[in-house]
């Protein structure tokens, strides 16, 4: 077992929780925020206790605050496939998501393909109502509170192809051509064990032939930089992106305002419609 001291020796920096709240603070939070965090744990580093450690950080971090996580099952759940149970089922969208929706005091939406996990400040009150959903990030969701909230967005070590909060955009908004036509037939397990069916729509867009087409929200990158809805900050060893969700919601508007189509179809994004 490898300790601290030998990682020193051999000029690799072994991140722990006092380090990581210390990158916290250097981006300007202070702990009472609502944030959404997406994550990539290799994208961090070395860290002392692995990913117990990273969720130690931001649990005690934002103890006065509200700490999320998606927990998303999209990648499991289908026709074949298709009871969602909040207590068992683990999400697709990686390890530290994973480690900290089984945390006490932690709770987890009922959503079907798009659930989060939260902890803080009213976190039982945001998640209510997810059974209800019938679409990935639904007006009135979720994912849609955050911009209610005036919630932040942090994008660890993964680039706005992971930013869910985009999806939420979308369908807030009304643009077309984002899901399938039919729904999937899903079933949810309650907290009283009973099981709720609900009919889900998944994202689908005609042009590119697929439901993963999120990598195109990161033509949108520089803009959100450039007009303050985005910064680009470090946590441990990640380049990480500090987003503000009512700000995202406020360029995506604008540009979808110009051309619906426009991060689908263009290569890039002309600057003339920012700068």
């Amino acid at each position: 077992m490898m300790l601290i001291k030998d990682f020193l020796d051999k000029g690799v920096i072994m991140h722990t929780k006092e380090t990581l709240i210390k990158d916290l603070q250097n981006m300007g939070l202070t702990g009472r925020e609502a944030i959404m965090v997406h994550s990539s744990m290799k994208s961090i580093g070395e860290v002392d206790g692995g990913a117990d450690t990273v969720v130690d950080a931001f649990m005690e971090f934002f103890e006065e605050g509200l700490f999320m996580t998606p927990t998303h099952t999209w990648a499991q759940m289908g026709r074949e496939y298709d009871t969602f149970n909040p207590v068992t089922e683990p999400a697709c969208v990686g390890i530290i998501p994973n480690v900290f929706r089984k945390r006490e005091g932690v709770v987890r939406s009922l959503h079907a393909t798009h659930s989060i996990a939260a902890y803080g400040k009213e976190a039982e009150e945001f998640i209510r109502g997810e059974e209800n959903a019938t679409s990935p990030c639904p007006p009135g969701g979720c994912w849609d509170r955050l911009r209610e909230i005036d919630a932040k967005i942090l994008l660890l070590g993964v680039t706005h192809g992971r930013n869910t909060y985009i999806h939420s955009v979308d369908e807030v908004l009304g643009i077309g051509d984002r899901l399938t036509d039919e729904p999937t037939p899903m079933h949810i397990v309650m907290p009283d064990g009973s099981i709720k069916d609900v009919d889900m729509y998944r994202h689908y867009n005609r042009v590119l032939k697929t439901g993963a087409f999120s990598d195109c929200f990161d033509k949108m990158k520089e803009a959100f930089y450039d007009l303050g809805a985005a910064k680009a900050v470090k946590f441990g060893d990640a380049d990480c992106i500090l987003c503000e969700a009512r700000k995202i919601f406020e360029v995506c508007e604008k540009f979808f305002a110009i051309e619906e189509t426009c991060i689908i179809e263009r290569g890039e994004l002309p600057q003339e419609w920012w700068k």
